[in-house]
């Protein structure tokens, strides 16, 4: 509910959605001049705290230099996974390669195959859609 206020010798409604003269923004002015805080993602943060010197380390190393010196000891007694990430790390995962086979058998020929003629598998196609609720009987069929 607006109740009329009182400054000086004129009265304003002043609310929920109405505030009072002296505080609205002036054109062009921005409610949020700062802008939205800056997010940090997962990876600067990991960053951050990798580059951190690790509590103790009597060398002063970073967690970094800690982590690396670890993996480095651990593929070098027998770890497979430390060995694999080491290298790609350093090397890059390998490409995958894929076998595609083009070959495409026409309909036409498929069927001469199984003894067919065409029209046995233009009608065996139009009895398919038409009765198993495959799609919606086309009257041209």
């Amino acid at each position: 509910m607006m109740k009329p206020v009182k400054q000086g010798k004129s009265s304003e409604k002043v609310g929920r959605g109405n505030p009072p003269q002296a505080t609205r923004w002036k054109p062009g002015q921005s409610g949020n001049p700062k802008g939205r805080p800056k997010s940090i993602t997962l990876s600067e943060a990991l960053r951050l705290e990798l580059a951190k010197v690790f509590p103790g380390d009597t060398q002063e190393r970073t967690f970094a230099e800690v982590i690396a010196q670890q993996l480095v000891r651990s593929a070098a007694t027998g770890n497979i996974l430390a060995a694999k990430e080491i290298a790609d790390r350093t090397e890059g995962k390998p490409k995958q390669s894929l076998d595609v086979d083009m070959a495409v058998m026409d309909w036409r020929e498929m069927a001469r195959k199984y003894g067919l003629s065409e029209q046995d598998v233009i009608n065996e196609a139009r009895r398919l859609i038409t009765h198993t609720g495959a799609g919606v009987p086309d009257p041209r069929l």
